[in-house]
């Protein structure tokens, strides 16, 4: 399936091509939700998708998936990524096959290059930062995280108004996808050294970080603790609540795939709170027989689309059952 996502994007060039298909391998590999909702859209935009997935994935893993690396050692990493980025947007050529194809994504789709230097800035505060005091100190460091994520994604998708209407909603997408992240990561996010909920959420439960890192090292859990998440998985509804409206503002063969990715993302809050908003102890995971319902509605939309638009329905069958494959892979920590 990879070449022909490629042949529909135009994209002809062999080492491109490769590099493309890494950054698929890497969506497949690590993002179970961010893929499963991907197999909806047309078969065209996928490939830039994949493209922006794998860098972003890759500048995250630098950054976490090197336990023995030195916080120097990490940053020296970050530093060559961010270099072989520039280099790229000068057209020169890189060997990071994820940079490669984001940076040809991002040229063929007009993305701007304030977004990548946004991530690369909140990436680069991973290194350092282990906790926030405030939300509006965990908002800053989630535009370049997660908002602006949604905003590159936004001309992928396409939109039924001008992209500068749907930005806000997008950013706002970007935002609750994260906001669930790091309530489902809580434990992994502690034994990495950090915590993302910000003091100020815990403290009008009277829990903090302390109470944290006890609960993780015995098992055990607290109600202030239980508040505390109640009282995140609220802020996040309310995210959601904010992004919802932009997606009546894609372009319908989009909206399906966006509308899949809202619904398993969300659909994760309500596992914690099924378990009890245990996330210090394990992490909460969406069944696959759920995750199949969901995706035979984004499939219903999809279909209703493509044939809106004159295409066979059988094309979008063939995206919903390559979609169901997709069920049985690994999920990463950011999407």
């Amino acid at each position: 399936m990879t070449a022909r996502e490629l042949d529909a994007a135009g994209v002809t060039d062999p080492a491109l091509r490769s590099a493309y298909a890494e950054c698929r391998r890497l969506n497949a590999r690590h993002g179970r939700s961010y893929f499963l909702a991907t197999r909806l859209l047309p078969v065209e935009r996928r490939s830039a998708v994949h493209a922006l997935y794998g860098f972003a994935r890759h500048a995250d893993d630098l950054v976490d998936e090197a336990p023995d690396a030195s916080p120097a050692e990490r940053s020296a990493a970050l530093d060559a990524l961010e270099a072989q980025w520039r280099a790229a947007l000068r057209g020169a050529p890189v060997t990071e096959p994820a940079v490669a194809a984001a940076a040809d994504a991002r040229a063929r789709l007009g993305i701007s290059p304030r977004h990548f230097d946004d991530f690369l800035a909140s990436m680069r505060s991973d290194l350092f930062v282990t906790d926030y005091p405030t939300y509006a100190d965990l908002r800053r460091y989630m535009h370049g995280s997660a908002a602006v994520i949604g905003l590159q994604m936004v001309p992928v998708l396409g939109t039924v108004v001008p992209r500068e209407e749907a930005e806000p909603y997008a950013a706002a997408l970007g935002v609750a996808f994260q906001l669930t992240n790091f309530l489902r990561d809580v434990g992994e996010d502690l034994d990495r050294g950090r915590v993302y909920l910000p003091a100020d959420l815990l403290a009008a439960s009277g829990a903090d970080r302390e109470l944290l890192e006890w609960s993780r090292a015995t098992g055990r859990g607290d109600p202030r603790i239980t508040a505390a998440m109640r009282a995140a998985a609220a802020l996040t509804r309310d995210a959601y609540r904010e992004a919802e409206p932009g997606i009546g503002l894609l372009e319908p063969v989009s909206a399906p795939c966006v509308r899949t990715a809202f619904v398993l993302y969300r659909e994760i809050l309500r596992v914690i709170e099924e378990e009890g908003f245990a996330v210090v102890q394990r992490r909460a995971v969406v069944g696959n027989r759920r995750r199949a319902v969901i995706a035979l509605g984004g499939l219903a939309g999809v279909l209703a689309a493509r044939v809106g638009r004159g295409r066979l329905p059988a094309a979008a069958s063939r995206t919903g059952a390559l979609a169901a494959g997709a069920l049985g892979r690994t999920e990463g920590r950011r999407t």
